[in-house]
């Protein structure tokens, strides 16, 4: 099922994703950093990480739900990919 994701692009996003991370750690111990700052990289680095759901999701549907269909069983390929994007719009 995976091999219809770019692995190694994703990869790269999850490693800029925990730079952001480690970013807002350090901020939060530097008592200067406004909260505001914080909060801003928070919201950045949850954008990239839904930014990565996303990706996931049009991939999935793009390759794996359309050979789901075409393939196999088209009822049980469709209610898969709704109980997936229902998990992750609850990341939202």
């Amino acid at each position: 099922m995976h091999e219809c994701m770019d692995a190694e692009s994703l990869h790269r996003r999850l490693r800029k994703i925990t730079g952001q991370i480690k970013a807002i750690e350090k901020m939060i111990d530097d008592e200067n950093t406004p909260c505001e700052d914080i909060l801003v990289q928070v919201s950045a680095a949850k954008g990239a990480l839904h930014k990565v759901g996303q990706i996931m999701l049009e991939n999935h549907l793009s390759h794996c739900v359309r050979e789901g269909i075409e393939h196999g069983d088209a009822d049980k390929t469709i209610a898969e990919f709704a109980k997936a994007i229902e998990r992750f719009s609850k990341m939202s």
